[in-house]
């Protein structure tokens, strides 16, 4: 499996609800998924919801716990990890996030907190490489996106794939983390091929 940074960002702009249902489960087509501890994959995601989606989730069953303005799912995704949503106000204006925390980690709801308003609070748009290959990867749908499998060599196997449009070559996989610049732009929305880099995120 593709190593991750502690908190990472994993969608640009507000995740509709289709969107965010999607996101819950992005590793969903992991390989022997039922035969590993996942959580690493999950804890220190988080994106941008909207209120309406914010409420729904907090009416759907009664929260494990709820602290001023940030509460947790009652039901774990994997080990200690499960959702946890936040209303944070960044510079003047209310917004909604979803996380994922390990919870035995007593420091990581905080930490994610910070995280998101450090990040939030940057005057200038822009995105990190690593956000925009994970904005690509929240974004492509099941069947465009997998991982790496017995075909591939022995140290790719179990890394993320997606599928690239190679003009008279047709279709061909590639490892998402060996994408181009130019391959990168060409999976982003339009709106977000041309917001600056970000050295960090």
């Amino acid at each position: 499996m593709n190593p991750s940074p502690a908190i990472r960002k994993v969608f640009q702009g507000v995740a509709t609800r289709q969107q965010m249902f999607r996101m819950f489960d992005r590793h969903t087509q992991r390989p022997n998924r039922w035969e590993s501890d996942a959580s690493s994959l999950y804890a220190g995601e988080w994106f941008e919801i909207a209120a309406t989606e914010h409420d729904y989730m907090f009416e759907i069953l009664p929260p494990l716990w709820i602290r001023g303005s940030i509460f947790a799912m009652r039901e774990y995704l994997t080990g200690s990890v499960t959702s946890v949503f936040f209303t944070l106000r960044i510079d003047g204006v209310i917004r909604h996030f979803h996380g994922y925390c390990d919870l035995s980690d007593r420091s990581a709801v905080e930490l994610m907190r910070v995280a998101i308003v450090d990040r939030e609070s940057r005057p200038v748009r822009s995105m990190s490489r690593d956000e925009r290959l994970e904005h690509i990867w929240s974004s492509t749908a099941d069947d465009y996106r997998g991982y790496a499998g017995d075909r591939w060599p022995q140290s790719d196997r179990g890394c993320r794939t997606v599928v690239l449009y190679g003009g008279k070559e047709g279709t061909f996989l590639k490892l998402l983390d060996d994408l181009t610049d130019e391959e990168i732009s060409a999976k982003l929305p339009v709106h977000l091929r041309h917001l600056p880099s970000a050295i960090a995120a």
